[in-house]
């Protein structure tokens, strides 16, 4: 999980200060200390780190904090706050989109970090916003790089202009000609990326800027590059003027450096992240939800953001309907495990749950939905509809055609046998049912309505 080594970090921090009934100026240099250590070493540019300690000592040194009664959640809380503000405040950088008219998106970047990929999960973020994305091939250098952008276009299902032959600002140019031809109302440039800087790349991306009137210039950056990221971004926006930046891989092992440093570095904030391969995986980054995962809290709006895209309204209605009738059954599982897989899987899911830092993603094995699937697709269906059923010649049965043991099934049955257990609750006492599930999510009129 991304951040991880930071988040643990933090905690040890935090706990330490939790042991103190009151907090001594000592106390928070101490905590300071550790604070600016471990912001170091997840790779946060030496500047900022120093400047964001001194901000985080100057508001815990104060009477608000040394008087509180609890105030190393006091110190928590301003940790939070100086974090948000860091990477932009609590509203997420907008693109600067036209509601009429033709809207110009121009990625640039290094060789390798994702720029023709992110082009198409651009555009298919577009799509779901009912916009006419096209995509622009202005690569003409790097091998494939054209026959990757169609490949990728065509998953995304957007158009992608070419013109073979021509130089990038005349491919820009006839682009923006062609898509208004054709009722495309956002063009995405993909340009030519370099191993590394160099004044050809930059010109050109000049030339291109000039060439056409771009509205928004994004620079893609591997989140993994760390500091080299925040130096790649300052070196662009001196040189091309960028409007902001997609930070890519931050589903990986990434120490969070680049996120924490790149605004106050080069001024422009992250606008979007790549959380993994597929064209779906482009969230617009939130700094206030950043921030609470990096601190351990989780990130409970962007899961369920993730839930209500996926989401087949119609089935969650058809299963919730069943659990209020007490007629759940192993077909229902199959269809929450195949709902849990479109969100990105348990490991992605458990990354945004709050209190889930002291437990490694990476570790949690999905391979564990693919062997329950297995025990159920090997079961008749009578035994799906009515596990009651299943004796243990079944059992036996069951184990051989799905390559588990009676154990793996005996753990299912088990398992099912505990969540019929709660329909029966929530159908006897569907209001204190909900009232406790509402206090688990520690809002205890969250489901207030429910008859």
């Amino acid at each position: 999980m991304a951040f991880e080594s930071l988040t643990d970090r933090l905690a040890g921090v935090f706990k330490k200060l939790r042991g103190h009934g009151k907090l001594t100026e000592a106390d928070i240099k101490a905590a300071m200390r550790e604070v600016r250590m471990a912001l170091l070493e997840a790779d946060v540019n030496y500047k900022v780190a120093k400047d964001f300690c001194a901000k985080v000592s100057e508001r815990a040194m104060g009477q608000e904090v040394m008087e509180s009664l609890t105030p190393a959640q006091q110190v928590v809380k301003i940790v939070n706050e100086e974090l948000v503000a860091l990477m932009g405040g609590s509203e997420a950088a907008r693109l600067n989109i036209k509601n009429k008219g033709q809207t110009i998106i121009m990625l640039c970047g290094l060789q390798g970090n994702g720029k023709t990929t992110h082009a198409a999960k651009l555009a298919k973020y577009f799509i779901k916003q009912g916009r006419r994305p096209m995509l622009v091939a202005c690569d003409i250098y790097r091998p494939a790089a054209i026959d990757q952008l169609q490949v990728v276009g065509k998953q995304a299902g957007a158009p992608v202009f070419t013109l073979p032959g021509a130089k990038p600002p005349e491919i820009a140019k006839k682009a923006l000609a062609h898509a208004k031809d054709y009722g495309n109302d956002i063009v995405i440039l993909d340009t030519a990326g370099r191993l590394q800087i160099d004044d050809v790349l930059m010109q050109e991306l000049v030339d291109i800027k000039e060439a056409v009137p771009v509205d928004e210039t994004l620079l893609v950056v591997d989140a993994m590059a760390g500091q080299d990221a925040v130096n790649v971004a300052k070196t662009f926006n001196e040189k091309v003027s960028i409007d902001g930046i997609i930070l890519t891989k931050t589903d990986g092992d990434t120490r969070g450096g680049a996120a924490l440093s790149v605004l106050a570095v080069t001024g422009k904030p992250i606008k979007f992240q790549g959380t993994g391969e597929k064209l779906d995986d482009l969230d617009v980054f939130h700094p206030d939800r950043m921030a609470s995962r990096i601190l351990g809290m989780g990130d409970v709006l962007s899961l369920i953001e993730r839930a209500q895209e996926t989401a087949d309204e119609k089935a969650a209605e058809e299963t919730a309907k069943r659990m209020l009738e007490n007629k759940f059954d192993m077909n229902d599982m199959l269809d929450q495990f195949a709902q849990i897989r479109k969100m990105g899987g348990a490991g992605a899911m458990l990354s945004m749950l709050p209190g889930a830092s002291g437990i490694d993603a990476s570790q949690v094995d999905d391979k564990a939905f693919d062997r329950i699937e297995a025990m159920i697709y090997s079961m008749t269906k009578e035994e799906r509809e009515k596990p009651s059923i299943i004796n243990p010649k079944r059992k036996r049965r069951i184990a051989a055609g799905s390559g588990t043991t009676v154990a793996d099934v005996n753990k299912l049955l088990k398992q099912f046998e505990m969540m019929q257990k709660m329909m029966k609750q929530f159908k006897k006492s569907p209001k204190g049912f909900a009232r406790r599930l509402g206090g688990m999510m520690g809002n205890p009129n969250a489901f207030r309505g429910l008859k």
